[in-house]
């Protein structure tokens, strides 16, 4: 099996300005979300909601910034880890992933042999 990365891309703004039932239903989804994907045969290995942009750091050669360093209309808002058994099974459970503020972007993990 190889592993995949599931980068859901969203607009902030529409989070901050959503109700609490559409957060509430945003949440739900992504339980559910977490559900299906064994019955796909694949595996969620890990995954998390990210802060927003405001509050990340970047690090380019010694330089130390507040905030992303690209202003982009949407931003990476959290992501899953999962192991299936190629891009195809990937993609399957990738379209299932909520963003509805958004979309989702599928990154094959590059296995480096220690060595």
């Amino acid at each position: 099996m190889a592993h995949y990365l599931i980068l859901i891309y969203e607009t902030e703004e529409s989070y901050m300005s959503a109700t609490p039932e559409a957060l509430k239903d945003v949440a739900a989804a992504h339980t559910r979300f977490a559900e299906q994907v064994p019955t796909l045969g694949a595996t969620i290995v890990g995954g998390n909601a990210l802060q927003p942009t405001m509050t990340a750091t970047t690090v380019r050669d010694d330089i130390v910034t507040d905030g992303p360093f690209v202003e982009t209309k949407e931003a990476l808002g959290g992501y899953y880890l999962i192991e299936a058994a190629d891009l195809d099974q990937a993609l399957t459970v990738a379209k299932l992933c909520p963003a509805p503020f958004g979309g989702v972007e599928v990154r094959p993990i590059w296995e480096i042999a220690a060595g």
